[in-house]
Parts: C-alpha cells; sequence; structure tokens
C-alpha cells in the first residue's frame, strides 16, 4: 500500500527547517532596519513557494503568518510613509514595526514549540 510521505520524510529540506529559514530572513530584513530588505522578499516567496507542500501541517500556519505579517506590514509601513507628510507617520510607523516584530517572535516561539497558529492578524 502507498502511504503518504510524512513532510519531515520528503527529501530535500524539511518544512521545519524551511520555516525557520523564512522567519530568519524576515528577521534579518527587521533587524537590518531594511538594509537587508530583500531578505524579507525571499522569506516571503519562499514562504509562497512551500505552501502548497505544507498543507495539512503545522507548518501551513506559519508560512500562512509569515506571509500575512508581511503583506500588512508592507501596506502599514507605506502608508505610514504617506502620513510622515503630518508628521503622524513617524508614530504609525513605529507602532506598525513593533507589530512585525511581535509577530516574527510570537510565530518563531511557537515553530520553536511545534504549535501551529491560530489565524488572526
Amino acid at each position: 500500500m502507498n502511504q503518504p510521505i510524512s513532510p519531515e520524510l520528503e527529501p530535500g529540506l524539511p518544512l521545519r527547517k524551511i520555516t525557520h529559514i523564512c522567519y530568519g530572513l524576515f528577521s534579518l530584513a527587521m533587524i537590518s532596519a531594511g538594509i537587508f530588505g530583500a531578505a524579507a522578499v525571499a522569506a516571503v516567496i519562499l514562504a509562497y513557494v512551500k505552501r502548497g507542500d505544507a498543507s495539512g501541517t503545522i507548518y501551513a500556519s506559519h508560512l500562512d503568518w509569515i506571509i500575512k505579517t508581511f503583506w500588512w506590514g508592507l501596506l502599514w509601513v507605506a502608508l505610514s510613509g504617506l502620513l510622515t507628510t503630518i508628521f503622524i507617520g513617524w508614530v504609525t510607523a513605529l507602532v506598525a514595526l513593533v507589530w512585525i516584530i511581535h509577530r516574527l517572535i510570537k510565530g518563531w516561539l511557537a515553530l520553536s514549540g511545534g504549535q501551529a497558529l491560530g489565524h488572526g492578524y
């Protein structure tokens, strides 16, 4: 009988390591204050590519979490950039950055504990 292969037994990098790489790349972009912004883009691309492979595993929720964090974070940082013309943008940018960092920490800790994430924003 052909039984489905566990995502951890597939050839290549296991999904757990790939998810850690996504969190690491995204965190690198945040720690470098955007100097390595391409790392966040790479994290999101990797998350999109591996999302199908992770379907039905706890890693799917983490990859979705990373994708949502990227797009919502990009939206709020872009809006904050526009709002700097009326000086409130610096406050909203700080809030957006704290929110992104919070989500990265929360997600990475859940991954390290072997837990899936909820669907909250």
